[in-house]
This record gives C-alpha cells, structure tokens and sequence, in this order.
C-alpha cells in the first residue's frame, strides 16, 4: 500500500528533519534516497521531482510538492496543532518560533550549499579553502547569536519540544559539529542533546544519522 507522503532525501541530509517530525507525527511515508545529486544521471533524474536539485523534497497527500525544510516543517507542524509541535497561530511563542525558523534556514543552513561544494562559488583550491573557513567562521557567528537570544527551558522556546528543535539538532551535527556548536551555544547544546536522547527518535538517528566515532567534532 501506496503511503500518504513520499519523501525524497538520503541519510545525514536536510530529509533527516522531515523524517523526525514524521516519525513524532506517527505519519506513514515512502522514502526515496537520492544520493549522488551531484552526478548527471542522478542530479537529471531527480530534476524531474524538484527541479532545483535538492533534498528535502516532500510529496504530499494530494501529489503536491514541498521543498524548503523550514516550510516543510512548519506546514507539518502546524497541520496537526495537536501535536504541539508548533505553537498555536496566536500563541505567544509564534512569533519566535517563526523568527528562529527562518533565521536558521536563511542564515545558516543555506550556507552548506556554498560549504559542501566550495568550487560552486571559487574558481582555484586556494579560494575554496578561504570560502569553506569564512562560511563556517559565519556558521559560529550565527549560531552564537541565536544563543544569546534565545532563554531556553528544556526546549529552545520552553518546556514544550518543537520542530524548532530537530531543526536545530540536525543542523547541529553537521560541520563543525557539536564540539564548536556547543562551544558558543551552550544552552542551545543542552537542547540539542536531549533531542539526541528522545526514546521516540532512537531507531531514526541510529539509521538516518547515527552517532559515529568523532561525529562530535
């Protein structure tokens, strides 16, 4: 039997933040790895799904297509107030969780598409390397930024866990991984770590993002 969702993405990737909220929302879904973006064949062929190339990419129920991990979330979120993984349109906490959202797909996630591939942006190995140690220069910068903003409970927006959240936590783990992340966002690291240990998550991160040997940095 066909599920409601398909989700394209592959293990590690931005896709991790869509299963997470999924696997909280108990939501059935197909996953479709699309590894290797960057190879022809593979890159032409998942064109025809999301045309920029690149994962998240969620098929909804009724066959149309959501790009942009933010709005993947937040539309997920917000589709099931029940759940609270979202606060309520006239909650107190809507405005800072919308800000936050976008502040950490504008100012942050954004920037691994210049990190990943350095050549996208610089022509010689020399350039790459100032491009990859000022992006993730920047990365810090933000990361401590939101830090001092933000006063945690035991989620970032209070006592209740958000998409917020998982975006946060995967985010986390990609470079310069949780040891520099915690260094200038401590309180924010706190939050990450017992996102890390919900029972609710522990067959997902072992499958879809597990914690490695040096995977903290």
């Amino acid at each position: 039997m066909t599920s409601p969702f398909t989700l394209y993405g592959d293990a590690g990737t931005g896709s991790v933040l869509v299963e997470a909220a999924l696997t909280l929302l108990d939501l059935a879904y197909d996953r479709v790895d699309v590894p290797d973006l960057d190879q022809p064949a593979a890159g032409a062929a998942f064109g025809k799904v999301n045309p920029m190339r690149q994962v998240p990419a969620l098929v909804l129920p009724s066959g149309q297509l959501m790009t942009e991990s933010a709005a993947i979330l937040i539309w997920l979120a917000d589709s099931h107030p029940a759940s609270g993984l979202s606060p309520a349109l006239d909650g107190a906490e809507r405005p800072a969780f919308l800000r936050w959202m976008a502040f950490v797909s504008a100012s942050i996630y954004s920037l691994y598409w210049i990190r990943d591939d350095p050549s996208r942006l610089a022509a010689d190995a020399r350039s790459q390397a100032v491009v990859k140690a000022r992006t993730m220069d920047r990365i810090l910068v933000c990361w401590r930024m939101m830090e001092a903003q933000v006063s945690p409970g035991r989620y970032i927006l209070g006592e209740a866990l958000t998409v917020l959240d998982l975006y946060v936590t995967v985010i986390s783990r990609w470079g310069p991984r949780r040891r520099r992340f915690g260094d200038v966002a401590p309180h924010l690291a706190e939050v990450v770590r017992r996102v890390d240990a919900d029972p609710r998550l522990g067959t997902l991160w072992a499958e879809r993002f597990p914690f490695g040997a040096g995977w903290e940095g």
